[in-house]
C-alpha cells in the first residue's frame, strides 16, 4: 500500500501511451484509494484500449470521460446479462449471472424503463431530503453505541455497514426487528470474493424477501415502504410477477447499501490518510457536499461497468463490432487528465464534477440522491463527533477488498 499522508505529494502513475498489449482486468489495488498499478498503461490513453477478462476474452475498455459518457448514453450498448456472449469479469460474476433472476440493472429498455418508473418516486431528491432527519437519528444512535462501548472499534461493523443497511431496510419497509439478519447477510456479501458464501447470502436474502412479499400481499405485514407500494400497485395489479418483484427487492437492498457502506469505510480511511484535507473539512463543514463528490470520483469503488454492443458503433476513431464487450473501468475514467488537473490529488475545490461513479445515461444509479445524503450525514457526523478519530492499526496492515469486488475496507480499526 502506498503510505501517503497528504494527497499533494502523490506519485503520478498516469500513462500517456497506448498499451502495448491487452491489460488484465480486474486487478487488485495496492492502495485501496488508487487504481491498480497495472492499469497505468490505460491512463491518459484517449478513447478505447483492449483488456483481457478472467476467461481470456478480450473486450474494449473505455479510458476517457468523453468517450465513456457518449457510450453509456448509447442505446446500442446492452446491459442485459442474459444475452448470449455478454462479457463477465470474474467467475463469481458469471455464476451470479447464470443463477440469478435479472432485474433493473441487467435489463434493457423497455423493460428497464418500466421497472425504473415504478421506483423513481421513492428515490427523488425531495424524498432523500425528507429522509435526512431519519438518517441523522440512525447515525447518531450508532455513534452513541460505539462511544459507549469505547475504543478501539471496527468502523465497518459498528458504523459503515449498519448505517445504509438500516436506512434501506426502513425505506423498503423491512421490519426493524429483522435488521440484524440483513446486516449479517450484508457482511457475507461485502466480504467477497468467495462465490459460495456470496451466493448463499443472496439465497438467504431471496428467501426472506419472498416471505415478506407474501406476507405483505396477505396483509399480515403492513407498512408504508417501497415494497408495500410495489406489492399494492404492481404485484397486486399484475404488472410484476412474484419472481420479478423478489429480484427487484434484492437488487434494491444490495445496491442500496453495498456501495454506500464501502464508501463510508473507504472514505473515512482516505480522509485519515490525508490529514490536511480532513482538517480543511473540519474547519469548513460547508465543503462536505464537494468532499463527497471528490471522494466518489477518487475512490471509484464500483470499478467495471459492462456492456455489449448490439450493432457496429464508430466511436473515438474505433469500430466496436456487434457482439463486442465494452468495459468501463471507472477508476481510470474518473482520473482522466483531460478533465481533472492532478487527477491523483484529493481536491475539494475542483471545478469539474462530471465523474461517472454513479454511471451515466438511462442506467445512472437510481439511488444517487439517497447515497449522497447518507454519505454527507455519516461522514460529517463522524468527523464532528469524534475530533480525535484515528487509525488503530498501521495503515498497511488493514485489510481491504480484492479487485473482483466493489472496493472497500474489510475492517477499519479506529480509536478516538
Amino acid at each position: 500500500m502506498t503510505d501517503t499522508t497528504d494527497t499533494t505529494e502523490l506519485t503520478d502513475t498516469t500513462g500517456h501511451t497506448a498499451p502495448a498489449g491487452p491489460v488484465a482486468f480486474p486487478q487488485d489495488r495496492t492502495c485501496p484509494y488508487h487504481p491498480p498499478t497495472g492499469y497505468a498503461p490505460m491512463r491518459g490513453a484517449p478513447g478505447l484500449s483492449r483488456v483481457t477478462l478472467y476467461d481470456g476474452r478480450e473486450v474494449w475498455a473505455v479510458t476517457d470521460q468523453d468517450t465513456a459518457r457518449t457510450l453509456l448514453a448509447d442505446p446500442r450498448l446492452s446491459t442485459d446479462r442474459t444475452r448470449p456472449g455478454f462479457p463477465v469479469p470474474t467467475e463469481r460474476f458469471a455464476r451470479a449471472a447464470r443463477e440469478r433472476r435479472v432485474a433493473l440493472l441487467g435489463l434493457d429498455d423497455p423493460e428497464h424503463r418500466t421497472q425504473r418508473r415504478m421506483l423513481i418516486p421513492s428515490f427523488t431528491l425531495r424524498r432523500a431530503a425528507d429522509l435526512r432527519p431519519s438518517i441523522q437519528r440512525t447515525v447518531d444512535g450508532l455513534l452513541d453505541t460505539m462511544l459507549e462501548q469505547g475504543a478501539p472499534a471496527d468502523l465497518v461493523s459498528a458504523f459503515a455497514l449498519p448505517v445504509p443497511s438500516m436506512v434501506i431496510c426502513g425505506l423498503l419497509g423491512v421490519p426493524y426487528a429483522d435488521h440484524e439478519f440483513f446486516e449479517e447477510q450484508s457482511r457475507r456479501l461485502l466480504r467477497g470474493p468467495a462465490p459460495e458464501d456470496t451466493l448463499a447470502a443472496r439465497d438467504a436474502l431471496e428467501g426472506y424477501l419472498g416471505g415478506l412479499v407474501d406476507a405483505k400481499a396477505r396483509g399480515t405485514e403492513p407498512g408504508d415502504g417501497v415494497l408495500d407500494t410495489l406489492v399494492r400497485e404492481q404485484y397486486g395489479e399484475g404488472a410484476l410477477d412474484r419472481r420479478d418483484l423478489i429480484a427487484l427487492a434484492v437488487i434494491l437492498l444490495v445496491a442500496g447499501h453495498e456501495t454506500t457502506a464501502n464508501m463510508i469505510s473507504l472514505g473515512t480511511f482516505t480522509l485519515l490518510r490525508h490529514p490536511d484535507r480532513l482538517a480543511e473539512l473540519r474547519a469548513d463543514p460547508a465543503l462536505l457536499p464537494a468532499a463527497v463528490e471528490e471522494l466518489m470520483r477518487m475512490l471509484s469503488i464500483a470499478d467495471g461497468l459492462l456492456r455489449m454492443a448490439l450493432t457496429d458503433i464508430e466511436v473515438a476513431g474505433t469500430t466496436v463490432r456487434a457482439g463486442d464487450g465494452v468495459l468501463f473501468p471507472t477508476s481510470v475514467i474518473n482520473r482522466d487528465p483531460r478533465q481533472y488537473a492532478d487527477p491523483d490529488t484529493l481536491d475539494f475545490h475542483r471545478a469539474s464534477r462530471q465523474h461517472v461513479a454513479f454511471g451515466f445515461g438511462v442506467h445512472q444509479c437510481l439511488g444517487q440522491n439517497l447515497a449522497r445524503a447518507e454519505l454527507e450525514i455519516a461522514l460529517g457526523t463522524l468527523i464532528r463527533r469524534l475530533p480525535g478519530l484515528r487509525l488503530a492499526a498501521p495503515a498497511d496492515e488493514i485489510p481491504f477488498k480484492p479487485g473482483d469486488t466493489i472496493q472497500g475496507m474489510l475492517e477499519l480499526p479506529v480509536s478516538w
